[in-house]
């Protein structure tokens, strides 16, 4: 049986046909037919055609609703889609994504995400301009369920560019969201795929094609990123495996840095990351108070410092202070 969570890159094999598009749009989905009719429409606005843009659906077997037949309601012929045979789980399903991509530039979509209109002709211009680079990615917004944007991530540049000391910059936090991102498919044939865990993959994947390439930002907002309760993310921090999974990544990115700078950003990214996690525990405490309690436990063990001794003693006592009958509804 093959592996949910490989422990290598899986291999990206190289294009064998021809005729080729410039982009692939791929779109992996499980379980969000509420959210991707708007992933797909945000995509056809800014259709390029079918000789210029693949675009395709990779369903892990979903158990809600027909996928297919919103794919082809929407897409109307113009939007391909294959679904696994058996649940594959989140790194075998991007896998599959990423070898059924034929463009030279891979968007990899995430089904309840979004992109806005502009964004593949900006990050187009991006990598015409600096054709060395291995990836491109440009600012992205936060919104909620309901699509609504609720707050913008911070620029890491002022203009247009390759960015300057990018490997030191991303292995101490997590910089950018997957909707932002468009990597080479040369890329993703040298270095492989996504492997290791479930939460954080994405920050590894964006370290290790750092410590290989050089990377170009736009701080144009062109990208949107949701949350929900029913997401990767936080399932991960409600059951604590965001945590062990960014140990996990932590130790590995420690392999594509410079030796004598490894100690020092290892100690910033577990306090980064800790901290992270502290914040996230106490703005959802009160929806689950059990394991968010758990989760900023965990992440005062990560890492001991004002942030996480703060918080965790704010959610202890608000736990021991809440009636009995509160804790047990959870």
């Amino acid at each position: 049986m093959i592996e949910r969570t490989p422990q290598t890159p899986p291999v990206i094999k190289p294009v064998e046909s021809v005729e080729r598009p410039l982009w692939s749009v791929m779109i992996p989905s499980y379980n969000c037919l509420e959210f991707l009719r708007d992933a797909i429409e945000s995509v056809l606005v800014q259709d390029l055609g079918p000789e210029k843009m693949q675009i395709e659906v990779i369903d892990d077997a979903s158990t809600e609703g027909d996928v297919e037949a919103l794919v082809k309601e929407v897409g109307k012929g113009r939007v391909s889609f294959f679904r696994q045979e058996t649940n594959v789980g989140s790194l075998r399903n991007f896998e599959t994504c990423l070898n059924r991509s034929r463009g030279y530039y891979i968007h990899l979509l995430h089904g309840d995400d979004m992109v806005k209109p502009g964004f593949y002709m900006e990050i187009g211009r991006l990598f015409a301009e600096f054709p060395t680079i291995g990836a491109a990615f440009c600012k992205n917004s936060f919104m909620n369920k309901y699509g609504n944007e609720l707050t913008i991530s911070g620029s890491v540049l002022e203009h247009p560019g390759i960015i300057p000391n990018w490997l030191e910059q991303i292995s101490l936090i997590n910089l950018c969201q997957p909707p932002a991102v468009v990597v080479k498919r040369s890329v993703y044939e040298h270095l492989g795929s996504f492997f290791a865990g479930h939460y954080g993959e994405d920050w590894e994947m964006w370290c290790r094609i750092a410590a290989n390439y050089e990377v170009a930002y736009t701080p144009k907002c062109l990208a949107m990123y949701r949350s929900h309760p029913e997401n990767i993310t936080t399932r991960s921090h409600m059951s604590g495996q965001s945590i062990r999974d960014i140990e996990t990544f932590i130790n590995i990115i420690q392999g594509y840095l410079p030796a004598e700078k490894r100690r020092k950003i290892k100690h910033g990214a577990k306090r980064n990351f800790s901290n992270l996690f502290s914040i996230v525990a106490s703005k959802n405490f009160y929806g689950d108070q059990k394991r968010y309690l758990n989760l900023a436990y965990k992440s005062f063990m990560l890492d001991q410092n004002k942030t996480t001794i703060l918080f965790l003693t704010r959610i202890v006592l608000s736990y021991l202070t809440q009636p009995g009958e509160s804790k047990t509804k959870q």
